[in-house]
């Protein structure tokens, strides 16, 4: 194993103590805590829109605090749930008095260890209301979940929640965006390679030099099919085809799509997979809004991509192009 760390025991820590030092004037992080919030948290009167989960995806999540998106961040160790305590030092760090939604990805730790965070601030006055993403339309149960996972589409979730909180919504109104989005928006991604975990040294999972894993999870779940390898076009014609099957859009209906790497793609590639997916989508009549291409949610080192779209409307055209400021995402 190559990385560049010095010890898997401490690299979150290292980590988040780095990012901390590149954007100082952005994020700052709570004492004895694996928790980042906004430098300026509890912004007054705004309801305040967290989030979190295992490290090894970013910039997903402290990439996306700022201006615009998220108020507060909690990163547990790789691939595993920040705990209730650390949660509940986050929600008490942004909660401003307005309420505080928690966008929580649907990986069974997560679901359980927010949840428990929130009935404890809600003991001590906290008012709090929750989304759980599920936008993988690859599998219905997993290794981490029951149900679909949450994987990319958070992001859109984080970025119109957040532009809602910003513009001075209330609580309910926070929720139902972050909803409206959670419940028209799809993903599915698919690996070259596997990722190799600081901890373990080694691949999480075999994959031959000539196959390819369609469906794959975020964690290196397994996805839906392992097959021979595959051009760039007939990976994007699979993912997404099982996308749009998922979502079944009228003609003529206005979408933002993603393309992200998971971490060891390079953007060269990922361009690759754009000019297919908009011709894909052009061809069903569907009209692309926005397309996003770039590192969003990754695993690690893992080489692959996701195709994520995400049906929009007038409203949430308004809050996904709103501005925002973050280290990792800006719209001006």
């Amino acid at each position: 194993m190559k990385k560049l760390l010095n010890d898997a025991e401490t690299v979150v820590d290292e980590m988040l103590d780095g990012m901390v030092a590149a954007y100082p004037d952005t994020v700052r992080r709570l004492p004895d805590t694996q928790v980042l919030v906004r430098d300026d948290a509890p912004v007054d009167d705004k309801v305040a829109v967290v989030s979190g989960g295992g490290s090894g995806h970013e910039p997903t999540h402290a990439g996306y605090l700022g201006e615009g998106m998220l108020d507060g961040a909690a990163a547990g160790e790789v691939f595993t749930s920040p705990t209730a305590d650390e949660l509940e030092a986050m929600i008490d760090a942004c909660d401003s008095g307005a309420g505080v939604l928690l966008v929580i990805k649907n990986y069974e730790g997560d679901v359980m260890n927010f949840e428990t965070a929130g009935e404890m601030v809600e003991m001590e006055g906290t008012e709090v209301a929750e989304v759980v993403v599920n936008d993988d339309v690859a599998v219905e149960d997993s290794l981490y979940t029951s149900g679909r996972r949450g994987v990319c589409g958070t992001i859109l979730v984080h970025k119109a929640a957040g532009a809602k909180a910003a513009e001075g919504g209330s609580l309910d109104e926070v929720q139902r965006v972050a909803q409206k989005v959670v419940d028209n928006v799809g993903t599915m991604g698919m690996a070259l390679t596997s990722c190799v975990t600081p901890e373990k040294g080694e691949p999480t999972f075999d994959l031959g030099e000539d196959e390819i894993e369609l469906g794959i999870g975020i964690h290196g779940e397994p996805g839906v099919e392992r097959t021979e390898t595959m051009s760039a076009d007939e990976v994007t014609d699979e993912l997404t085809e099982a996308v749009l099957d998922d979502l079944e859009l009228d003609a003529g209906q206005e979408v933002v799509t993603i393309v992200n790497g998971m971490g060891g793609t390079p953007q060269m590639e990922l361009f690759v997979v754009n000019r297919r997916l908009q011709e894909l989508l052009g061809e069903r009549d569907i009209e692309t809004w926005d397309a996003w291409v770039g590192d969003y949610m990754t695993s690690l080192d893992m080489a692959g991509c996701s195709i994520t779209v995400c049906a929009v409307d007038e409203e949430l055209k308004t809050l996904l192009g709103a501005p925002a400021e973050t280290p990792a995402l800006t719209i001006r």
